[in-house]
């Protein structure tokens, strides 16, 4: 909601001081501007990133208007945590077999659909209880493997910031060239155009520059520094997992390995040890 607040605060400043100043808002609508700026920001992002980066970027920033790392959030995650260490402490670490291989089956991570929609947090706990169930890896060993997966996972997890931001960092330069065609323009009928139309065709040619920084410093800046935030909490969702599990596996009870994941989660959402005591209680 906040996102969609500040949107609407840069579009309502931006457009109401111009139009309160005595400005039109026409003079500020020129589609092909807009296509010339649009373009060669799409155009250049296909360049630099994977072909299925894409539709992963559009997802993620469309995503942003609703966050799920919130306090509930957080609280489902070491629940479900919790409940498969305490089912395998109780039964063995081959009573959880099932849940492991086939999680959308299993009547513990079917009561947390929104962890369970999460294919690669599901496989990567499901894959960390496997390597655990095998008895063979000292817990050090499985901290060290845990640090290098959330090596390889957080260049991934960054990925959509450091695209957006990109675009942004370009586009003033593509405003800039969209505002370099409409002067080539202008120039071009410099012999036959009066000084209404020269005017009319320089004020073009500077709506391109005004569309570019506005839309890297109002939108997609405000974008990448969001994409970046959600990518840090998601790591530290990760890492809150490794902590518990790594845990566990040093023989902590599953209360206490849980607290030690709690602890590692950022304190903005993050659940007190009373509300977590209470959740493990009814779990």
């Amino acid at each position: 909601m906040a996102k969609i607040i500040g949107i609407i605060v840069v579009i309502a400043s931006v457009l109401g001081g111009f139009m309160l100043s005595g400005g039109q808002f026409m003079a500020l609508v020129h589609p092909f501007e807009v296509l010339i700026i649009g373009g060669a920001a799409l155009g250049g992002f296909l360049q630099a990133n994977p072909g299925s980066a894409f539709m992963a970027v559009l997802k993620k920033s469309l995503s942003m208007f609703s966050s799920r790392f919130t306090h509930a959030y957080y609280l489902q995650v070491l629940q479900l945590i919790y409940e498969i260490l305490n089912k395998s402490r109780r039964e063995g670490m081959m009573a959880i077999e099932a849940d492991v291989e086939d999680p959308s089956a299993s009547p513990i991570f079917s009561k947390y659909p929104g962890i369970l929609k999460d294919q690669r947090m599901t496989a990567y706990i499901c894959d960390y209880l496997r390597i655990m169930s095998s008895g063979n890896m000292a817990p050090h060993e499985l901290e060290g493997l845990f640090d290098m997966e959330l090596t390889s996972l957080k260049e991934d997890i960054d990925h959509p910031a450091h695209a957006v931001a990109k675009v942004a960092d370009g586009l003033p330069a593509m405003g800039i060239v969209a505002a370099v065609l409409g002067i080539v323009i202008t120039m071009s009928i410099l012999a036959e155009a009066d000084n209404a139309e020269i005017g009319q065709k320089v004020g073009t040619a500077l709506v391109g520059t005004f569309l570019g920084i506005l839309a890297s410093y109002g939108f997609f800046g405000p974008l990448a520094s969001a994409l970046e935030h959600d990518a840090k909490e998601e790591l530290n969702v990760y890492e809150a997992i490794k902590a518990a599990l790594v845990a566990s596996a040093s023989g902590m009870p599953p209360s206490l390995a849980v607290e030690f994941g709690r602890k590692v989660l950022y304190p903005a959402h993050r659940p007190s040890f009373t509300e977590l005591e209470q959740a493990m209680r009814g779990s």
